[in-house]
């Protein structure tokens, strides 16, 4: 059975830590690491802690133990959590097989005595074969995962899992047919552009899918301008055999769907497609929770 999933999370998640001025956070570190103390100057001493049954991106990882800071220099494990949740969707769409890996070694450092970054060479196979996954939602690959930062030598960390590697998963936008109020919510929040049309027809590309609307439509986020909108077609970028209703039966020029999505060099790329559905107490409840500015902020993540 395929895994269709989106990636707004990890595209809010990015997107917040630059808007918060965060990303230095990030960015080369350098990666030094003898004599560990904190990952990057947190003044904490680092501890050997339990990696929790919660911390889906890294419980099955291979060892039950990491180390708080970790090398991102998160020193507490709500941090930890609210940041790594947004990698899920990538390991899942199994894009290679050392991505939980790659990300774990940096998010939960397994415990030892001396904090070991990923191998670059690592880095390099991982980007190779999910930054076209990430590229797909508009997403470029993140400072975070500098290749070029971590080392060549054998003091770094290798992919020891024997994870079966089936190539990665369609991607596809969110066309839930009943969405909760925090899936909303979240496209909303790391959208580029978000918007209230009706569809008129969906047209196929060899990879790729452009949703075609009709004439009335309205801007709700972003800084397109009246003729952007006029001319709008959202692209599916990669998801020419993305099974969604809403794409498989559009038009009647009766129904009107919440699209959002990502600009990247100059195309519209689709993330996510909703009904425009007031009926619906969670499509009611995460409009008034965007309107009133409550998405998600990192800084303010509780220890």
């Amino acid at each position: 059975m395929e895994f269709f999933w989106t990636l707004g999370s990890l595209a809010l998640i990015l997107a917040l830590v630059e808007a918060r001025g965060q990303a230095s956070e990030y960015e080369n570190p350098g990666w030094k690491v003898d004599g560990y103390n904190s990952g990057r100057g947190s003044g904490r001493s680092a501890e050997c802690v339990d990696i929790p049954e919660d911390l889906r991106l890294c419980h099955n990882v291979g060892y039950s133990q990491m180390l708080l800071p970790n090398l991102l220099d998160h020193d507490s494990m709500a941090e930890v959590r609210l940041q790594a949740s947004g990698w899920v969707p990538l390991v899942l769409n199994n894009c290679h097989p050392g991505t939980q890996a790659l990300l774990c070694s940096l998010f939960a450092p397994v415990c030892l005595e001396r904090a070991m970054p990923p191998c670059r060479w690592l880095c390099e196979a991982v980007r190779a074969g999910c930054s076209p996954v990430l590229e797909n939602f508009g997403i470029a690959w993140p400072d975070m995962l500098n290749c070029d930062a971590f080392p060549q030598d054998d003091l770094c960390i290798v992919n020891t899992t024997q994870t079966a590697f089936s190539g990665p998963s369609p991607v596809c936008p969110s066309c839930d047919t009943d969405p909760k109020m925090e899936v909303i919510l979240e496209h909303m929040c790391a959208s580029d552009f978000a918007i209230k049309a009706e569809i008129r027809e969906v047209r196929g590309e060899p990879s790729d899918r452009r949703v075609i609307l009709e004439k009335r439509r309205r801007l709700l986020k972003g800084s397109l301008r009246k003729r952007e909108v006029r001319k709008l077609v959202p692209l599916l970028r990669g998801g020419a055999d993305c099974p969604c209703p809403v794409l498989e039966r559009p038009g009647g020029g009766a129904t009107a769907y919440l699209l959002t999505g990502r600009t990247a060099d100059g195309r519209h790329l689709l993330t996510g497609i909703h009904r425009w559905d007031r009926a619906s107490p969670a499509f009611r409840r995460a409009m008034r929770a965007y309107r009133a500015n409550r998405c998600p902020v990192l800084h303010t993540v509780s220890k």
